[in-house]
């Protein structure tokens, strides 16, 4: 079992009391005992083996015994900027980009976003935290606060992809154009897609168009089969030959 707990609560690591919300999740739901071991991650790639210590009402006190190993990251950020969607769906595409690997998560903006504004930042948060720990990752991607889709194209170019339901280049072409030795940009639509400028103008910004085949996809559809089709060429050309 794995859990998350701040690094500077568990620098001590003798007798570390877990944070209450944790407590009551190893107590009430996995039905923790004095003795059992966990899984503690930081967040930020430390991994560590712990076992329970002492158990005092609703408190829960661990001792960290050692790091643990985890090869559970890619060698490069992968960075998803996802046009903001509606209700559940924007906790689907945090949930599972979490799971597949994903560094980064930036809410976007765009003309077609039917969503504009979102105070849901801390519940996304949570969810990247949660998938994380249900995953076994050591790193928790960071949940950025929504921004617009211009500001994305501030600056330097992009090593990145854009998927547009409209069409592009394949996706292996795509990648063989793709610097797989640093951080990669993948960028999805809202609901309604991106428009014929917003494309435009990624790609003055170095940025690739691409599709995800001939069918149009749900956008949080999308978010998942692009995170896990990206990471598999990125690992796939991270091998010797």
């Amino acid at each position: 079992m794995t859990i998350f707990i701040d690094p500077e609560i568990i620098a001590d690591k003798r007798h570390v009391k877990v944070p209450l919300e944790k407590a009551r999740y190893l107590l009430t739901v996995l039905r923790c005992r004095k003795g059992d071991m966990l899984t503690v991650i930081d967040g930020k790639g430390g991994a560590y083996v712990s076992h329970i210590v002492s158990i005092a009402g609703k408190d829960v006190f661990i001792d960290i015994a050692g790091e643990l190993p985890l090869n559970t990251e890619l060698h490069v950020e992968l960075i998803l900027y996802q046009g903001l969607l509606k209700g559940e769906k924007m906790d689907m595409v945090i949930q599972k980009a979490t799971e597949l690997g994903v560094s980064e998560i930036v809410p976007v903006v765009t003309e077609r976003s039917i969503v504009r504004e979102t105070g849901k930042l801390k519940r996304w948060r949570k969810i990247a935290e949660e998938a994380a720990e249900q995953c076994g990752r050591a790193v928790i991607p960071a949940v950025r606060v929504p921004q617009e889709i211009n500001k994305v194209f501030d600056g330097n170019k992009i090593n990145g992809l854009l998927f547009w339901e409209k069409g592009g280049i394949g996706l292996s072409e795509a990648m063989a154009t793709i610097d797989t030795g640093k951080a990669v940009t993948i960028l999805i639509g809202p609901e309604g897609g991106f428009t014929a400028d917003e494309v435009r103008e990624a790609e003055e910004h170095g940025i690739v168009r691409t599709t995800l085949g001939r069918r149009i996809l749900r956008a949080e559809t999308a978010a998942i089969a692009a995170s896990a089709l990206v990471q598999f060429f990125i690992e796939k050309a991270d091998k010797p030959a």
